[in-house]
């Protein structure tokens, strides 16, 4: 059987830890910051830990993660 192919766009919005959880990045960081609060735009800075309800769909498109 041939090796599955893995979504692209979904590897590179997404990261695997060590144990398994997938890590994303905000939204919101990108453009008319000027608006944003300086503890906002912080906040947004960091990466953040992708909830239960989609790990299944985003590991589905990521077969080797």
């Amino acid at each position: 059987m041939p090796k599955m192919k893995t979504k692209r766009s979904t590897a590179k919005r997404f990261k695997v830890t060590g144990t398994g959880k997938l890590v994303r990045h905000h939204a919101y960081h990108s453009h008319i910051l000027t608006t944003k609060t300086r503890k906002q735009k912080r906040r947004l800075r960091k990466a953040a830990v992708a909830d239960q309800t989609v790990v299944k769909a985003i590991k589905r498109c990521m077969p080797y993660a």
